[in-house]
């Protein structure tokens, strides 16, 4: 039913590249607006391709791309398509190189289609001679004095002298993009990220000219006298011409014969605007980011909602070889993140099952937070199992090196708070994204929001508990901020080497998760309180399955692994029914859990004012976490007060949306 796979067909007959030739369908001897055009609506096939649609039925649709010499008469024609088709390898093969095509599974399909040419590697030179050119008309047109050019090399464009500048302005801001653009797939194809800074460079150059071509709209749209289709893909309006999605129907076997919908102009010039923006993003990484803050990174991502180009640029750069950004083993990611001494790292080299487990998974990780959501949410419910098993293994092996070779309690303590400790929280953290993934991808109904913030909170809080403990282990992993130094100077004077649990709360992180864990205590007492109060309609038990049903098939994953440690539906049960407790204290405590999130939000912005470590784009999704959480708290907590002002016998409803946080929800409350 996605109209990807199953549009159906328009019109009948499957027509072939020569009769449509023999037609007059593809002229070589185009007019410059003709071409401006066929340009265009290429753009707008390859953003439709790029979101997923058959290569055959979008960008190879152009009846010039199926024969790329027969243009040869044309240079600027010809030297664009070639790019075109050299761009479109390229990406596939980026693609396809990390295994993100099995989401997308049309994408690399090539149909037999001519792809991957000879000497397409070449074609920016070409590209550069037909800009020059234009280059040069563009100065004629302005009225500047060509020196040592005899006057006829200068050919105009078209006719009319007066629409001479606009149309080489036109030309030239759609061959610029195309050439930067080229520049950009082919330097973040560089392994260990070595092109990064150049494709960074250029992403400004086709940002700049993307605005150029956003601004040729007008003129184009009035040279075409007002002419412009519904759905129009070209900046003119225009029908391009040179295009025919029937002729490729015969060789797109996989999918049913069918027409698509392409990108319209304006969505095709902002998908390619966003393209952008996440690809800058990817160049502004370093590869001496810690696992900790690579996960962080990935999760912020992802909430700009990527497509698979970026998303797969992104895994390309993170992973190559079995290795972090080409370059870091697992191994020795993983000592580092473990901060163990020398004697305990001899001893996980002996120790191969363990430690080679835990890189594969992890690398394994990284791989899946690079996909989309859907995808995430899948694939992270069947790895779970393995970390559960990864927990047992570490287990065993503490017992063994505790009758071995850990000699000294120092080693002992350094691996159980360490390895195990660090094995735990990811644990529980796989299990908060398994459930905050589930908003995202509306996969609970409005019954299930208090059982899973209930279990969500459990899972947070547990890794929360991890994390201080590994903190307390190593308290220089906290912020090194000025004012921090100072403390622990003092304390060294003192004699003292306690970490406070305000030191501990100085890491973004370690607030931000308590803010989370204040936001799922708050939805949960006010949602048990409401249901309690007959005040939370959604609430009520379907026809189709109970709530001991669905708490099994929600929770049911989560039994298999030891941490955090599995809660039943009594454990649920008692939390909801809550006999010592009236219902005015329940709403008590949920306005409390608000009030407490608001003061540790204002925590937050203070410590990441301080912060100097924070990629940007942690820093800037931090703010607008902060700015989204400060509404989900201020918004319920109106509502908690109008539910506690309403006079007896007075019927309101509540219900919930995710309109200013992606997975807390906001409370709206109406009389009935």
């Amino acid at each position: 039913m996605d109209p990807k796979m199953d549009a159906g067909m328009a019109g009948s007959g499957v027509a072939t590249l020569d009769d449509a030739i023999q037609s007059g369908k593809a002229p070589i001897n185009l007019t410059i607006a003709q071409l401006i055009d066929v340009m265009d609506h290429l753009l707008a096939c390859e953003a439709s391709w790029h979101k997923g649609h058959s290569l055959s039925q979008t960008v190879f649709s152009c009846l010039y791309l199926l024969d790329v010499e027969r243009t040869s008469s044309n240079a600027l024609l010809h030297s664009y398509c070639r790019t075109v088709r050299a761009l479109c390898s390229l990406t596939r093969t980026a693609v396809s190189s990390v295994h993100s095509n099995e989401e997308e599974d049309l994408f690399i399909a090539a149909f037999g289609l001519p792809l991957e040419v000879e000497g397409d590697g070449k074609c920016l030179s070409k590209l550069n001679a037909v800009e020059e050119g234009v280059n040069r008309q563009l100065k004629g047109a302005k009225g500047l004095a060509i020196k040592r050019k005899p006057a006829e090399e200068v050919e105009p464009l078209q006719e009319d002298p007066a629409l001479e500048e606009g149309y080489c302005r036109a030309i030239l801001c759609r061959l610029r993009f195309r050439k930067a653009f080229y520049h950009i797939v082919t330097n973040m194809t560089k392994p260990q990220g070595r092109g990064l800074d150049m494709a960074q460079k250029y992403i400004a150059v086709a940002l700049s000219e993307m605005k150029n071509i956003q601004k040729s709209a007008d003129f184009l749209s009035h040279c075409a006298d007002g002419i412009a289709q519904n759905e129009k893909t070209t900046a003119s309006g225009r029908e391009p011409i040179g295009f025919d999605p029937k002729v490729n129907r015969s060789v797109s076997a996989p999918t049913p014969p069918r027409s698509i919908n392409l990108l319209t102009w304006e969505e095709t010039t902002q998908y390619f605007i966003k393209l952008l923006g996440d690809l800058e993003i990817i160049t502004s990484l370093t590869t001496s980011l810690s696992l900790e803050e690579l996960f962080q990174v990935l999760v912020d991502f992802q909430k700009r909602d990527p497509d698979l180009i970026a998303r797969s640029f992104l895994q390309l750069f993170l992973v190559q070889e079995e290795k972090l950004f080409g370059k870091d083993s697992m191994f020795d990611v993983l000592h580092k993140t473990f901060s163990l001494s020398e004697t305990v790292k001899s001893d996980m080299l002996m120790s191969d099952s363990f430690v080679v487990k835990s890189g594969q998974l992890t690398l394994y990780l990284v791989r899946i937070l690079c996909s989309n959501l859907s995808w995430q949410h899948r694939k992270l419910g069947k790895i779970l199992s393995e970390w559960g098993i990864l927990l047992q293994q570490g287990d065993a092996l503490f017992e063994n090196l505790m009758h071995g070779t850990l000699a000294t309690l120092e080693d002992k303590e350094s691996w159980e708070s360490a390895i195990m400790g660090w094995t735990a929280e990811q644990t529980c953290w796989i299990c908060a994204q398994i459930l905050t993934l589930g908003f995202q991808l509306q996969l609970y109904a409005p019954s299930e929001y208090c059982m899973i913030y209930w279990y969500l909170d459990h899972a947070l809080l547990t890794e929360l508990n991890y994390r201080h403990l590994k903190e307390r282990k190593n308290p220089t992993n906290n912020e090194p901020s000025d004012q921090t130094n100072k403390k622990k100077k003092r304390s060294k004077r003192k004699g003292s080497m306690k970490v406070t649990e305000e030191e501990l709360q100085l890491t973004p992180q370690t607030l931000l998760l308590q803010c989370y864990i204040d936001a799922c205590k708050g939805l949960s007492w006010m949602m048990a309180a409401l249901t309690a109060d007959g005040k939370f309609s959604e609430s009520r038990q379907t026809i189709f399955n109970t709530e001991h049903e669905r708490f099994i098939q929600r929770f049911d994953l989560f039994q298999k692994v030891p941490i955090p440690q599995p809660l039943s539906y009594m454990h649920y049960k008692s939390f909801t029914v809550q006999r010592n407790i009236s219902i005015k204290e329940q709403y008590l405590w949920s306005r409390e859990y608000f009030a407490t999130l608001q003061q540790h939000l204002q925590d937050l912005g203070h410590c990441l004012a301080k912060s100097t470590n924070l990629s940007p784009i942690c820093h800037s999704q931090r703010t607008t976490e902060i700015n989204q959480l400060k509404q989900v708290a201020s918004r319920n907590l109106i509502v908690l007060r109008i539910l506690n002002d309403a006079e007896r016998g007075k019927t309101l409803n509540v219900s919930f949306d995710f309109s200013q946080h992606p997975f807390f929800a906001v409370a709206s409350v109406k009389k009935v």
